[in-house]
């Protein structure tokens, strides 16, 4: 038997096996505390599950590194932002604000699309005039298109504030002002006649295209520069961000799903809801079921039989289906999944630990702990439950991989709460739109690796904790 917690650590950290699942569980754990701290708490429900949040991303994109394996070089999405203007006073009094916005292009295929997002615009006197220019790797220089702030409404007050809940989004690719200025810029530029409606067809194709006997069929590569001249009537007017986002066939760290949001992220965020529903279960169950094994097996009697009739009867209930059915009344929440996996979790582990509390009850040491006077409880928590911690220890990290999973089989079945990421909702919503029969493997395959990976973790730490739980397996 092993005499103290000195030792089970020596035991426990001589296995190659213990110090790799250590390794990952930390982790885990980082990935988990940044994960919590790099995004807000409503990160879930109010961006995540939020639709129009990710619009300006390219839809089921693939992973920008697949460029290394890719005979034509493609585009990755970029979004280009500036804050920080030059300003400068016209002579006509008016106060021109310059965003510039650098891009080097030597991808061999056009954006998806082109637009241009403007947050929190404030003004006093005259709504502001917003420019955007684009002057081209040959030095030609396009002016795409101009529109005006909306004007003050009755009854509105200085400052006039807009799109402080929302960016302003113009998708140049989809205006008709920009089909005739490309248009103007073609014929005066290269003598080519296209109409407005031809070059709507694929504006990109004109904008960053290099007409070679009215061929565009391949990008112009180089650096742009994109212009935003902001024009404002008062030196107290301000323009929070401005950005330009060009639509690429690929994107980030994993690529994106069908709604455009990035998988990377998901991941990420699936860390600590699977880390918490895992171990907090698993505590609560291995807690609950151990000292309702020892009480049983303690006191017999009516108690045992209660405990263990009680244990007999929900062990052998369906699991997986009644809790299907029970979240279908209660409501996919969090806690309601915490609850009934605790509820549902426990008797497996009383029935084991009944038949060790057994054996110690007729053990030397308890029987001397009951001549000197103790009482019952205070035999089973100062003498029988420091002899069993060691299996309640390896029994508790060996249950975590099991809640990890059931959750991802609840949310893969589209139970899981709603409002957070989860490993098991990625892989459901992939399923559901046929990302495997569309190839879409970057949508599948990270957050089946990382429920894999995780359950794995446990696991290792699990067979870790052997030794010091059976001291058969410290000799050979």
């Amino acid at each position: 038997m092993i005499s103290s917690k000195k030792e089970a650590l020596r035991i426990f950290f001589s296995s190659s096996v213990s110090k790799m699942g250590i390794v990952l569980l930390i982790i885990l754990l980082a990935l988990s505390i940044y994960a919590l701290t790099a995004f807000p708490t409503e990160y879930g429900k109010l961006v995540w599950n939020n639709p129009k949040a990710w619009e300006n991303y390219p839809k089921s994109a693939p992973p920008s590194w697949v460029n290394l394996f890719a005979k034509s070089k493609l585009f990755e999405h970029k979004v280009l932002e500036s804050r920080e203007p030059v300003v400068f006073k016209a002579p006509d009094g008016t106060v021109k604000m310059l965003y510039y916005f650098d891009l080097d292009y030597d991808a061999d295929e056009f954006p998806k699309f082109f637009s241009m997002s403007v947050k929190d615009v404030r003004y006093w006197k005259s709504p502001p005039v917003i420019t955007l220019k684009l002057i081209r790797p040959d030095g030609k220089t396009i002016e795409l298109t101009s529109f005006i702030v909306s004007s003050p409404r009755a009854g509105e007050s200085p400052p006039y504030i807009r799109y402080q809940e929302e960016p302003f989004i113009l998708k140049i690719d989809s205006d008709v002002n920009v089909w005739r200025s490309i248009s103007l810029f073609i014929k005066d530029n290269y003598g080519i006649d296209f109409s407005p409606s031809e070059i709507s067809k694929n504006p990109e194709r004109f904008i960053f295209g290099s007409p070679v006997k009215g061929n565009l069929s391949s990008p112009l590569k180089g650096g742009y520069r994109f212009e935003v001249a902001v024009t404002t009537y008062d030196s107290k007017d301000a323009v929070s961000l401005i950005s330009l986002i060009l639509g690429g066939s690929i994107y980030g760290l994993l690529g994106t799903d069908i709604i455009g949001r990035d998988i990377a992220i998901g991941v990420l965020l699936g860390f600590p809801t699977s880390l918490f529903i895992g171990i907090v279960t698993s505590v609560i169950v291995t807690l609950v079921g151990c000292l309702l094994g020892i009480i049983g097996g303690y006191f017999g009697g009516k108690t045992d039989e209660v405990i263990q009739r009680s244990s007999d009867i929900v062990y052998n209930l369906p699991l997986l289906p009644l809790t299907i059915f029970l979240i279908f009344l209660m409501g996919s929440s969090i806690w309601n999944i915490v609850l009934l996996l605790i509820v549902f979790g426990w008797p497996g582990l009383t029935i084991v630990t009944r038949s060790i509390a057994l054996q110690l009850r007729e053990a030397a040491f308890i029987e001397a702990a009951k001549s000197y006077g103790s009482s019952p409880w205070r035999i089973i928590f100062r003498h029988m439950l420091p002899q069993v911690t060691p299996f309640i220890v390896a029994q508790m990290i060996f249950y975590v991989p099991t809640f990890i999973l059931l959750e991802a089989a609840l949310s893969f079945l589209g139970l899981g709460d709603p409002t957070l990421p989860t490993w098991g909702q990625m892989l459901e919503l992939g399923f559901r739109n046929g990302a495997i029969y569309l190839g879409l493997w970057w949508w599948i395959v990270p957050p089946g690796i990382m429920i894999v990976l995780t359950a794995f973790t446990f696991v290792l730490i699990a067979l870790g904790m052997e030794p010091v739980v059976n001291p058969r397996l410290r000799t050979r």
